[in-house]
């Protein structure tokens, strides 16, 4: 039996009817289990008046628990801010596949009772930190939960770069782009671009080329300690983008350097209901076959 969680958070995607309806109704039902409860700046305002309104930075200080209500992109953004604390975050499924999200919106009670009493399971997923940098010089950074991607931008074409493993040289490849995937991510981009899927458990990274010219070019998969460093080239003849999780942008131009590793000072803390089986999961979300006998 873990602790059980008295201060709540609610985070959920403004202006979604389904979300602000399970907001709403989870809103009422920790208000009548006497939890404290605060909501998210960005949908307070569509929750009626008798809510407390503060930013993620707030949720991360002073709750011990967050609920998200949406898709795995929603889980996604409150992750890279909540990873900065110790608090747990569970997810209510309003978006489609939601590797991410347990709860379902229509039936919640039940499950999330359970959690509030102690009645979980805890799981950590490491971030990727992803760097810019240009001659020399850090430029830019960010944090990704599922995958850090070098691509052309908004019209995919072909660019070229170089592939480092701890400063030792791997290949060189023409391709639209590079996916560096944590295992959290790996049954998102990275497995439609053709990568395997890492049990959440590895310490591990996929790299996953997108669409590269070379017939003998797969994915491989490298230790999550690893540095590793793609240069873009010289030749390349426009600005190229890293997005963190598809959500946030890093400008890179032609000749820059980007450094992929392990965030080490932050981790996500995941909240499972008890029973959680990841491989129930992969079933249920990718349309696996069921037991035979």
């Amino acid at each position: 039996m873990h602790s059980e969680f008295h201060t709540i958070g609610l985070i959920g995607k403004p202006h979604h009817q389904g979300t602000i309806q399970t907001l709403k109704r989870l809103l009422h039902w920790l208000q009548a289990r006497h939890h404290e409860v605060l909501v998210e700046e960005r949908v307070a305002g569509e929750l009626g008046r008798n809510v407390e309104a503060v930013d993620l930075l707030e949720i991360g200080e002073r709750c011990d628990l967050a609920i998200v209500v949406g898709g795995d992109g929603n889980m996604l953004g409150a992750a890279r801010v909540l990873s900065k604390y110790d608090i747990g975050v569970i997810g209510v499924n309003r978006g489609h596949l939601g590797f991410l999200t347990d709860l379902p919106p229509d039936a919640f009670e039940e499950s999330l009772s359970k959690v509030l009493k102690g009645e979980y399971e805890t799981e950590h997923r490491f971030l990727l930190e992803a760097e810019v940098h240009r001659h020399g010089e850090l430029k830019a950074s960010n944090t990704a939960v599922n995958e850090a991607v070098l691509h052309p931008g908004k019209i995919a074409h072909m660019i070229e770069y170089e592939v480092y493993i701890d400063e030792q040289f791997m290949y060189s490849q023409r391709a639209d782009g590079m996916i560096v995937s944590t295992p959290t991510g790996s049954t998102a981009y990275a497995l439609s671009a053709g990568g395997a899927i890492l049990t959440p458990n590895l310490q591990a990274l996929i790299l996953v080329p997108m669409f590269p010219h070379t017939l003998s070019c797969r994915p491989i998969v490298v230790d999550a300690s690893s540095t590793i460093k793609l240069v873009v080239s010289p030749d390349n003849g426009e600005t190229l983008e890293v997005g963190c999780d598809g959500h946030v942008t890093l400008a890179v131009l032609p000749g820059d350097e980007i450094i992929i590793r392990r965030n080490i000072h932050e981790q996500l803390k995941l909240i499972h209901p008890k029973g959680y089986n990841y491989f129930h999961v992969l079933r249920h979300k990718l349309g696996w076959g069921s037991k035979l006998f």
